[in-house]
């Protein structure tokens, strides 16, 4: 579904991603991992067009290096970034119409999936999005994306900052939403939260990709467990 070759992303005359290549099955939960500054988010922010880069991006058989952010998010492309970027002064239910800018004739199929997926903003659907935890935030920041419609959903730390249960109901979310379709690229400093539900992943360092495997070869590693699992 996603394919990516030789990516670099550059930051002034930083080079942040150093010429790496990865693949995205469709149906498929694949991982990004690595340390702070390995070059995941830059990954990520590449295939929408969000940073100064240079290689190839095709999804879904179609060229989309060159294609403008919101050209991309049209091909079902949906992205929820680091830190959750909810907007706080918006309630939770003009958010959700936000995220279905482009999907407007399916809003209401759409809203109604996202409040059976996460019942918690049933209750808060006229709450302010800056008044919520940091766990309905995110919640909140998955079901905006899910209002696209989305073929391939990213998600960028998606547990940073939340308390471990509330980690345990986003994973299970994770992989519910695999299991109806959606294809996941995933970055996460949570490396045996990730690899515990994908299929695939790689390991990032310095901007370079070091290692591959699948996710399930990957916790078994002795190398891995040592430099990202705390064993």
């Amino acid at each position: 579904m996603l394919k990516v070759e030789n990516l670099e992303v550059y930051y002034g005359l930083i080079k942040a991603v150093k010429g790496i290549d990865f693949e995205v099955k469709k149906g498929q939960i694949v991982s990004l991992i690595g340390s702070n500054g390995a070059g995941k988010t830059s990954s990520l922010q590449s295939i929408v067009n969000d940073v100064d880069k240079k290689g190839k991006i095709v999804f879904d058989q179609k060229d989309i290096t060159k294609l403008k952010t919101h050209k991309i998010i049209q091909q079902r492309i949906a992205l929820v970034p680091e830190g959750r970027r909810v907007f706080i002064n918006l309630t939770v239910e003009e958010n959700l119409k936000i995220g279905a800018f482009n999907n407007e004739e399916r809003y209401d199929e759409l809203l109604e999936h996202s409040y059976k997926l996460f019942p918690r903003l049933v209750d808060k659907r006229y709450q302010l999005a800056g008044t919520m935890s940091g766990g309905e935030q995110q919640m909140l920041a998955i079901a905006r994306a899910l209002m696209s419609s989305p073929k391939l959903l990213m998600l960028d730390e998606p547990s940073l900052g939340l308390a471990p249960k509330i980690v345990g109901e986003l994973f299970e979310t994770i992989q519910k939403l695999n299991e109806e379709g959606i294809t996941i690229l995933l970055v996460e400093q949570n490396a045996y939260a990730a690899l515990e539900v994908s299929n695939y992943a790689y390991v990032l360092e310095n901007g370079k990709i070091t290692l591959e495997d699948k996710a399930s070869n990957l916790i078994d590693s002795d190398e891995i467990r040592k430099k990202y699992l705390g064993a």
